[in-house]
């Protein structure tokens, strides 16, 4: 086997247009900072999942090194999208790692000028108690006719498309036990 051969030029133009490499991919784009360097995913776990953003289930390749998502691609495999990824889909890194993401319950009271913190109970109780007095106050038992209502229009619900069948299907579950029958889901618009 024959060693390989020193190129005769440090410009990469010219060691294209006189080497192998005609196209540019290897020795000819190489240089001796860019030796050294390594794929960042190099090493990496290899996750599948799923896009959390639509309905339509794109696949995703998630590399994990060292604990941390530190890449996110579209899965090849995948028969829904083959490997491609929408530019929401390719930014779940950003949504999952954002210094910008929101870890703590955020509350703006009526007419007021900032965010205060509550605590996941103190915002869960404050939402029970709202829509059980709205399903209270907007209640309709019987029509004019006194014909068999049961229903609530004080309270609607629009589903987003990042919800899966079982919390669609367990929300639904709900809404109809509260009588509320203007239920829809962004997925479907």
């Amino acid at each position: 086997m024959r060693a390989p051969q020193k190129p005769r030029h440090s410009w990469p133009l010219l060691r294209q247009v006189e080497g192998p490499d005609k196209l540019g991919f290897a020795s000819a784009a190489a240089s001796s900072k860019t030796a050294g360097w390594r794929a960042r995913i190099e090493g990496a776990e290899v996750v599948k999942s799923v896009c959390p953003f639509c309905a339509v289930g794109c696949g995703q390749n998630l590399y994990v090194k060292n604990g941390e998502l530190i890449q996110v691609e579209g899965d090849p495999d995948s028969p829904i999208s083959r490997g491609r990824l929408c530019p929401k889909g390719s930014a779940t890194r950003t949504m999952v790692q954002s210094p910008l993401r929101e870890y703590k319950v955020k509350y703006r009271r009526p007419f007021g000028t900032r965010w205060e913190e509550l605590s996941l109970g103190d915002a869960m109780e404050m939402i029970a108690d709202r829509v059980l007095r709205t399903r209270r106050e907007t209640w309709e038992q019987t029509d004019e006719e006194g014909k068999t209502l049961n229903r609530c229009y004080g309270i609607a619900s629009l589903g987003g498309a990042t919800l899966d069948n079982e919390e669609n299907y367990l929300m639904k579950k709900l809404y109809t036990a509260l009588g509320i029958v203007q239920v829809e889901n962004q997925a479907r618009i």
